[in-house]
């Protein structure tokens, strides 16, 4: 790969950045506008909030950049670098919904089907008459955000589900919730007769290129792998749980990020059943509040305004039911739209937003939470100055 280095310091953090493109690198001159940009930004919030590391990767019609921030880990004062793991939190989920739009293409599943289908042990449940289209839309009546922590087994999983009874009328109310992804990415693997991991490894990652992606960090990648940190400032990683690896479960570098930004995009030459999967998952299914409801993927008008943005990323958004409106029939994939998702865990916060009919694309990783509305903000100022030529 063709690209350079820089690196500064202000007060004790490390700022490097690496610049790549194809064939050849970008004169000076725009590389450094371009990282100036970015700097006024992420500066600013990396020392507001305490962030340890950070990497923010964009890719512009074609040409990708990472600007590197911090360290990996206090405690070595590793550098983050391009190598650097971080996770991506319920980011995970756009992984699942390509995984679901791919078993869709090759006619495993269907999207319409209910959930009875597949886990038989539900038939005659409130939970059975749930469609995967709802599952993977937010749209399933009402879960709450996480599963009660008393769950620790795929038995006692079925056992919730079986009792379970929905808020809401499937499909009327946007309430968003791990469980319902999570359940989409049990019965995709179902449907495909084998472990969701190993699924996603076979048919996502290794097909797109993104070679430093994992549900499970390899033994000689952990070295790489970041060190989270709370908001009191004390070192975590995610733990493994029920429905970790189909909702929150990848850790990934941004340049694999950046590859995937690219794939939702329609560059480059993948096989067509994978480019049509991950197109499909920008299907329009639902309006709820000031955004439009894809496949897991959230979707604006563009150009759309920050605080139409901010709205859809709030607090509220995330924890309270929001009434939904069908988009019937649903909406074809559009190039004219701000497609983003958020990501949390414990330790790292994440977002990753792009608007195709641009060809512009960010992702901002994180080894520390930190206010969804402050990355939103980061990514418009960059992406909005980016667009206008400025």
């Amino acid at each position: 790969m063709i690209g350079l280095w820089k690196s500064i310091v202000i007060g004790n953090i490390i700022f490097t950045a690496w610049a790549s493109g194809k064939p050849s690198s970008p004169t000076p001159g725009p590389q450094d506008k371009l990282k100036t940009a970015v700097d006024r930004v992420v500066q600013p919030v990396m020392l507001n909030y305490s962030i340890a590391g950070m990497a923010v990767g964009l890719t512009i019609t074609g040409k990708e950049y990472i600007f590197n921030y911090g360290v990996a880990s206090r405690a070595t004062r590793k550098p983050v670098t391009n190598d650097t793991l971080f996770e991506i939190g319920s980011i995970s989920k756009t992984f699942t919904a390509t995984l679901a739009a791919y078993a869709q293409r090759t006619g495993t599943l269907s999207l319409a089907d209910k959930t009875s289908k597949y886990l038989t042990s539900l038939q005659g449940s409130k939970f059975g008459d749930v469609t995967l289209l709802n599952l993977g839309t937010h749209t399933s009546g009402g879960f709450p955000l996480q599963l009660p922590e008393s769950i620790r087994t795929e038995d006692e999983l079925m056992n919730y589900l079986k009792a379970w009874q929905p808020q809401h009328t499937p499909g009327t109310y946007r309430t968003y919730a791990n469980p319902s992804v999570g359940m989409l990415g049990l019965i995709t693997a179902k449907s495909m007769g084998a472990d969701f991991a190993q699924l996603m490894e076979q048919h996502v990652f290794s097909p797109l290129g993104i070679n430093n992606t994992y549900i499970d960090v390899p033994k000689n990648k952990m070295r790489d792998y970041a060190v989270g940190y709370t908001e009191e400032g004390d070192p975590t990683r995610a733990t493994v749980d029920v429905l970790s690896a189909e909702t929150y479960g990848v850790k990934t570098t941004a340049a694999d990020m950046l590859r995937f930004i690219e794939a939702n995009m329609h560059s480059g030459t993948l096989e067509e059943t994978l480019q049509g999967a991950i197109i499909d998952t920008h299907t329009a299914y639902f309006t709820a509040g000031v955004m439009t409801q894809d496949l897991i993927w959230e979707q604006y008008p563009y150009p759309v305004e920050l605080k139409t943005l901010v709205d859809g990323n709030s607090p509220a958004m995330i924890f309270k039911p929001v009434p939904a409106t069908q988009v019937a029939p649903p909406e074809q994939p559009r190039e004219d739209v701000w497609l983003n998702k958020t990501g949390s865990t414990n330790g790292f916060g994440a977002y990753i937003a792009f608007v195709p009919v641009r060809h512009l694309g960010i992702v901002i990783l994180a080894n520390k939470g930190y206010p969804i509305d402050q990355r939103v903000t980061i990514a418009y100022e960059i992406l909005t100055q980016l667009s206008s030529g400025s």
